[in-house]
């Protein structure tokens, strides 16, 4: 991992929470990483799962303290159109090192999805310490990154998938969880009524559950 991607992850770590973000109308973005940002998380992941995450990328990509990530990224054209939009990081599902190779050579921090030790260890021998475990709560939920974590102690996970306000404590007080996603905190309707209020409220209890639980480590 290079110095920027090491600075980063650090900068996701410090966030602690990944909001998961399905737009249908790139023109809500801005608004929409504002309201997270204001309510004390920095960060979203856009994904590819309709057209308007590369729009929402390129318009939040040089908002100041928010990191703009694609989601969802599948093939190699993907990673290439999340490169042009400005992603600063990109998360995937599963384990491509063709599209994990890709975003990195791009200059992309990638955060590859693994379900499997076996999948870990692969991760792990191509060089990538950070991993996205999805989907984590039906896998187990922070006991499963309990078990992941003996044999692999050097690797940080950011759990996905079944994660909610009140898994959320329970996984940030592990201190090899870098940090939590999901999408509960940007429904997809609220976005759609612009009701970005609403928004800023569930990423300040976000914010809050998260203070407390690292207080707590």
């Amino acid at each position: 991992m290079n110095d920027s991607s090491s600075s980063l992850t650090e900068r996701l770590s410090s966030v602690g929470i990944v909001p998961v973000v399905v737009l249908d109308d790139a023109d809500r973005a801005r608004d929409l990483a504002l309201a997270l940002r204001d309510g004390g998380v920095g960060c979203a992941e856009f994904t590819l799962r309709t057209p308007a995450g590369l729009a929402a990328i390129s318009a939040t990509a040089g908002i100041d303290g928010f990191l703009a990530g694609a989601g969802t990224v599948l093939t190699v054209e993907q990673a290439d159109a999340a490169i042009d939009a400005g992603a600063t990081f990109a998360v995937t599902p599963g384990y491509d090192p063709a599209v994990a190779d890709r975003l990195r050579a791009g200059g992309v921090t990638v955060v590859p999805g693994v379900a499997t030790p076996t999948e870990v260890q692969r991760a792990l021998s191509d060089g990538f310490t950070d991993v996205k475990v999805f989907p984590a709560g039906h896998l187990g939920g922070a006991s499963y990154l309990d078990a992941l974590h003996g044999p692999f102690p050097d690797v940080r996970f950011i759990p996905s998938g079944g994660v909610d306000p009140g898994s959320l404590g329970d996984y940030l007080r592990r201190s090899w969880v870098l940090a939590a996603s999901g999408s509960w905190m940007v429904p997809r309707d609220a976005i759609a009524r612009g009701d970005f209020e609403t928004i800023a409220a569930a990423a300040a209890e976000c914010a809050r559950i998260r203070d407390e639980a690292r207080s707590a480590r």
